[in-house]
């Protein structure tokens, strides 16, 4: 999971660098082609329940898994980009939000706030630990700074397949839900919207938004608790 992990971390640091006004979602989509083709890995997004692409690209309003096509980004925009990746049948799987151009006060502040609230779920990722203690975690931090939790959409468990049981919500109730132990790999994901929690699947089957079309922010990561505690994977 490392090996996989090192891919999902350097098709983010290759499309975090390309994230300037004027791009289109699906040029984006292309450098994490290149990286994956590069690498000798395949992708676990592309051809996912019939998704189209490597990444998932979502400006703005849109929650998660936006698909790359031919929107341009603008000047104060923010986007998400989500992708994984696969190394001799071990998974990765993370996702960034980072701004365009100038952003809002309001857009930095949720950008901040949603990349601090993974690193207190992940820090709460420990053995003994339970699910619940991880989003709890995750939703204290959102809630304190006057955001919303996205309840639909959860992170989960990881490794021979993308998507594993346990769930892992963004929100809970310290000490409840399943124990954690050594050797559990998780992908933590909060989504933090800037307004009401409420969401909206558009029509593709996809793309999901703010109900009130306020801004929202993903950050994740894929994880492991070590002998030493959370070792995060896919970090660059």
């Amino acid at each position: 999971m490392r090996a996989a992990g090192r891919v999902v971390a350097e098709m983010h640091e290759s499309i975090r660098a390309a994230i300037r006004p004027g791009v289109s979602t699906l040029a984006l989509d292309r450098i994490g082609r290149d990286v994956i083709e590069r690498r000798g890995a395949t992708s676990n997004f592309l051809g996912y329940h019939g998704f189209p692409a490597v990444i998932c690209a979502s400006p703005n309003d849109v929650i998660v898994h936006g698909i790359p096509d031919d929107t341009v980004l603008v000047d104060g925009d923010i986007i998400s980009i989500d992708c994984g990746a696969v190394v001799e049948g071990w998974h990765g799987d993370a996702a960034f939000t980072a701004g365009v151009g100038e952003i809002s006060e309001e857009a930095a502040r949720l950008l901040v706030v949603t990349e601090k609230s993974l690193y207190a779920g992940i820090a709460a990722m420990v053995e003994g630990n339970r699910i619940g203690d991880i989003g709890a975690a995750v939703q204290d931090v959102a809630e304190s700074a006057g955001f919303t939790i996205v309840e639909e959409y959860v992170g989960h468990g990881i490794g021979r397949a993308m998507h594993e049981s346990p769930e892992v919500p963004n929100y809970g109730i310290p000490g409840k839900g399943g124990k954690l132990h050594r050797g559990m790999t998780l992908a933590i994901e909060p989504m933090v919207n800037a307004g009401s929690a409420e969401t909206f699947l558009n029509e593709d089957g996809w793309t999901v938004v703010t109900a009130d079309r306020a801004l929202s922010a993903h950050f994740e990561h894929t994880i492991v608790i070590g002998d030493n505690g959370p070792e995060i994977l896919t970090r660059p």
